[in-house]
């Protein structure tokens, strides 16, 4: 909607007021540099006419020379009587003695100290005096003349015998002054009434056609190019009204065609799967497609014009012209608590054959799940790497020794090579529990699926460490994973379910998970603890849970004790010969069986692991058996 423009908004009345001020701005300007000059010529004229001639200086100084100071003072009053001069003139001697005034009511100073201490600083530097001054009590403006009176008959010009001391009213050069003054401004505000008239008819003459290209502007910014500019003659403003109508034309032409490469564009940009962005040189955004949209979480009707530095996060680290000469790629974390984001961000310029950069293009890659592996497989790298180099370290160590003489000591050769052993078979069960790890994240894993007795297989496994408590000896040991020696004395409680509970499961690994955690129970177990172990039925799934005594898991580490290769207690879990691979072997085939596992603990109270397997109900005892 065109809005109407005010007379006081208009080009009229800025071109009219420009002209107006530029003639008060020249005659202020002459009238400022006009009235100072006849100041100054003026204040020049009357010190001439108030200061006292040479040859009366010379009488003055004559007559202070005398010896008889009464017909020197008179002589010196009539001297003063004799000057057709309205300034109050004085008479000081060297002495700063007042010898004589022109000031007929005020004779009584004669014969009196001067207190000036201007009239003093002549006396004394004999070098005259004068300045402007200001009386408050009477308000008017005075000329103050302080000049030496030296010795005629003295070759130096330092002899001097006095001063002669004028005082003049200035109100009568200020109010001629004031006079020109008044006169010069009431011609400039006639001059500036009558510019005013002939600046407004000068305007309109000007604005007329540039009124008429303004509207046929708005008609095309409507889409309607079907109107044309009046040209009213040929010269600077017909040729715009010419180059106008010609525009007209030629922008109907580029809508067109602008129109339907905006529509293919749009086209490619929202089938697209990688987010795009667009914006102008200035970092503003243009375009932005529905994928940058969602990868950002933004309404992208919304974000059109804002700083596509703020839309990335990036503005406290770079510019735009950091981005237009430096950069080509960045690697953005747009991470939330619960969502992880990780962008590649390419960046690529908008320029125009001249080399004219108009803008940039950035195009977001999602690459978080990339960004993860990656993270992870560095970290596992490094994880294996210096749980291998533990062990070979300490086995490196104590070859050496043995290789230089240790083993002829009976006393320390057999235990050199028991650690050697214990650590060559620590490695072999990290090396066993990364190819099982391996199989797993691979899928060549075999999970040899079988229906259960759950209760009974759980019975039968706490059996065995029941056994090893009362053996407390090697031989109790059955396999690696469940051959922690007893060292320490613990009782295992049991709160089982009478029920059989009947879940289809791979026994081999599901007992390799529940011998690993109760052998961590024990582990971390005081001395004459007690391992709780319970099994218990819901309405589709069964629930283990294994809960120790031990010093517990801090709130930190819990959402990280199923990683790999991760302890709460380095040294102690090395110590007791741990691969840290357990619990994630153990999460790997619980998952693999579809279930779950997942640790509640309170540091200095313990910790519970639980175990839930999905659980379809009683069986018939029919279903039991092997049709074959």
């Amino acid at each position: 909607m065109n809005k109407k423009i005010r007379f006081f908004q208009s080009i009229n009345f800025k071109i009219a007021i420009v002209f107006i001020l530029l003639l008060m701005i020249t005659l202020e300007i002459i009238g400022a540099y006009f009235v100072k000059q006849l100041e100054e010529q003026n204040i020049e004229t009357f010190k001439q006419q108030v200061q006292t001639p040479v040859y009366v200086n010379n009488q003055l100084s004559s007559q202070l020379l005398k010896s008889d100071a009464t017909a020197a003072d008179k002589a010196i009053a009539n001297i003063l009587t004799d000057l057709d001069n309205s300034a109050d003139i004085r008479v000081v001697d060297s002495k700063g003695v007042v010898r004589g005034t022109s000031d007929v009511n005020d004779q009584r100073i004669i014969g009196q100290k001067t207190t000036d201490d201007n009239v003093k600083n002549v006396l004394y530097n004999n070098r005259s005096y004068e300045t402007l001054s200001y009386d408050e009590k009477t308000h008017a403006s005075y000329y103050v003349s302080i000049v030496p009176l030296v010795n005629p008959n003295s070759d130096s010009n330092s002899s001097v015998v006095g001063v002669i001391y004028v005082r003049a009213n200035m109100q009568s050069v200020y109010r001629n002054i004031n006079n020109i003054t008044l006169i010069f401004l009431t011609a400039s505000l006639v001059a500036a009434l009558f510019s005013s008239i002939i600046a407004v008819v000068i305007s309109r003459a000007i604005t007329r056609p540039i009124d008429e290209m303004k509207k046929q502007a708005i008609r095309m910014s409507r889409g309607d190019y079907s109107g044309q500019v009046r040209v009213y003659g040929q010269d600077e403003l017909g040729q715009l009204a010419i180059a106008v109508n010609n525009l007209s034309v030629r922008v109907e032409e580029a809508q067109e065609a602008s129109e339907a490469e905006r529509r293919r564009l749009d086209s490619v940009l929202s089938h697209m799967t990688d987010g795009v962005i667009s914006s102008d040189r200035r970092g503003n955004v243009m375009i932005i497609n529905e994928a940058a949209a969602e990868l950002l979480n933004l309404d992208a009707d919304q974000v059109i014009g804002q700083s596509l530095l703020k839309l990335l996060k990036v503005d406290d680290q770079y510019t735009i012209r950091d981005l237009l000469k430096k950069q080509s790629e960045l690697m953005l974390d747009f991470s939330v608590p619960g969502h992880s984001l990780i962008l590649h961000v390419e960046f690529s310029l908008i320029q125009r054959e001249t080399g004219f950069i108009s803008g940039i293009v950035c195009v977001l890659h999602d690459v978080t799940e990339q960004q993860k592996n990656e993270r992870e497989r560095r970290q596992f790298v490094s994880n294996v790497s210096h749980e291998l180099r533990t062990p070979l370290t300490s086995m490196h160590s104590y070859l050496e020794a043995l290789e230089d003489g240790a083993w002829k000591d009976p006393d320390v050769a057999p235990n050199f090579l028991h650690v050697t052993q214990e650590e060559t078979e620590r490695m072999i069960r990290m090396i066993n529990d990364l190819l099982s790890l391996s199989r797993m994240d691979s899928g060549t894993a075999k999970i040899e699926m079988e229906l259960v007795n759950i209760n009974e297989l759980f019975n039968y496994i706490l059996d065995r460490f029941d056994m090893m408590i009362k053996s407390d000896s090697p031989s109790g040991q059955e396999n690696n994973r469940t051959a922690s020696k007893p060292r320490k004395q613990y009782k295992i409680k049991r709160e089982i379910t009478k029920q059989d509970l009947w879940v289809e499961i791979d026994t081999d690994k599901f007992m390799e998970v529940i011998d690993n955690i109760i052998n961590n129970a024990i582990k971390y177990s005081p001395d004459g603890g007690t391992i709780t172990c319970r099994l218990l039925e819901t309405n589709n799934h069964v629930i283990l849970s294994i809960s120790d005594q031990g010093l517990g898991i801090p709130k930190k580490a819990l959402s990280h004790v199923f990683d790999r290769f991760y302890r709460v207690d380095k040294a102690r879990s090395r110590a007791q010969g741990g691969t840290g691979l357990g619990l994630a072997i153990s999460k790997e085939v619980i998952e693999k069986l579809n279930g779950r596992i997942w640790v509640d603990s309170k540091e200095g109270k313990g910790s519970t692991f639980y175990i839930s397997l999905p659980y379809q109900g009683t069986y018939e005892e029919d279903d039991l058996w092997d049709e074959n």
